[in-house]
């Protein structure tokens, strides 16, 4: 008997579609490796582009078609020359997490090859590793307001940093679920000496973690911890935070690993699961064939493993072991870590690695 997942497929904006297309390619590579199971990719059309198209970056009657999806692949949305009235760019991705829910997003971190770091003494046979997750909230704090209609003609503006319980409880419980099954630590990133609203988030963060006692626990603020993942990053497992918080420390992270093209990320609710990687749409080297395709193939091993059935799960390590493996090797470089494997090339050789 076979089983099948249905897959939404959403290509998006400047090399979305280049870094997509070799996730999907790794995917169906998988899927072959893999006993009784099928993947129907169905292509949706959503982001900068399909403004200009249709008028609507993120139809409705798309919307509807990706909660009929068991999972969303998404490569990158929005340019910066496309904007609405108000100057701000189009951001459908976010429009997506808060439309579906997606209060938890998983960003982790990992150093694949000491070459790829600026930091000095890590990995290799003799170094220290980097591996970590960012789980960041994704549909309350500095991000809460930012659709709110604001009075015209005045000559302030402002943007409310919300922090509810429930949302606040509940991706705290996320984090520490995932401490569990990692090295039992977890770390609150706040502000809480100036901020109620993250005092407010620290509070709720110690309860919860009375139901984790075997967890340790720490509290760092966001500053101090933008010092801390350059100077020790080793020193954490997963840490929890706010939305804006999370949106700047996923990318410091990755940039002490190599870059955004290393960064896969999974936002994810009670009912749907949406995976793409943590970088952007990059117009400025779309069409090119250099960017790097790493971050949305780990995506699709996030998305593997989410969708918990014995065989996406085996899929998800045949594709976390056939990374390991081709970035194990220093000459297989994109452009972004300093060498010339192309966008196709990089996702050929994950496919030829995957056993």
């Amino acid at each position: 008997m076979t089983t099948s997942f249905k897959i939404a497929i959403l290509g998006g904006d400047g090399i979305g579609p280049e870094v997509v297309a070799e996730g999907v390619k790794v995917l169906r590579a998988v899927e072959a490796m893999l006993t009784g199971l099928r993947f129907d990719l169905i292509e949706h059309s959503v982001g900068a582009g399909e403004f200009l198209r249709s008028g609507d970056p993120l139809p409705s009657a798309t919307l509807e078609r990706l909660k009929d999806a068991d999972a969303i692949l998404l490569g990158a949305m929005g340019l910066p020359s496309v904007r609405w009235p108000s100057g701000v760019e189009m951001t459908p991705q976010i429009d997506l997490r808060e439309q579906l829910d997606l209060f938890n997003g998983v960003r982790p971190i990992q150093l694949y090859h000491e070459s790829h770091t600026p930091l000095k003494g890590y990995g290799g046979p003799h170094g220290r590793p980097i591996d970590f997750v960012i789980i960041r909230e994704n549909c309350e704090g500095l991000f809460s307001e930012r659709l709110t209609p604001r009075p015209a003609g005045r000559d302030f503006e402002t943007d409310t940093m919300k922090i509810t319980r429930r949302g606040a409880e509940r991706i705290c419980r996320e984090a520490f679920q995932l401490a569990l099954n990692r090295r039992k630590h977890c770390t609150l990133v706040d502000k809480a000496n100036v901020l109620p609203s993250m005092a407010f988030f620290r509070k709720i963060f110690d309860e919860v973690a009375r139901d984790f006692p075997t967890v340790t626990t720490d509290h760092v603020y966001v500053d101090a911890m933008a010092l801390f993942l350059v100077q020790r990053p080793e020193s954490f497992d997963v840490m929890v935070t706010e939305n804006m918080f999370g949106d700047i420390l996923s990318d410091l992270g990755a940039g002490i690993i190599g870059g955004m093209g290393l960064a896969p990320s999974a936002d994810l609710g009670d009912t749907y699961g949406l995976f793409q990687p943590s970088h952007g749409t990059a117009p400025t080297i779309a069409g090119q064939g250099i960017a790097n395709p790493v971050a949305t193939i780990l995506s699709v091993a996030l998305m593997l493993e989410w969708l918990d059935h014995p065989e996406t799960r085996r899929g998800a390590r045949f594709i976390t072991d056939a990374v390991s493996r081709v970035l194990a090797n220093p000459d297989h470089r994109t452009t972004d870590l300093g060498g010339k494997t192309t966008t196709t090339q990089m996702g050929n050789l994950v496919c030829q690695a995957l056993t």
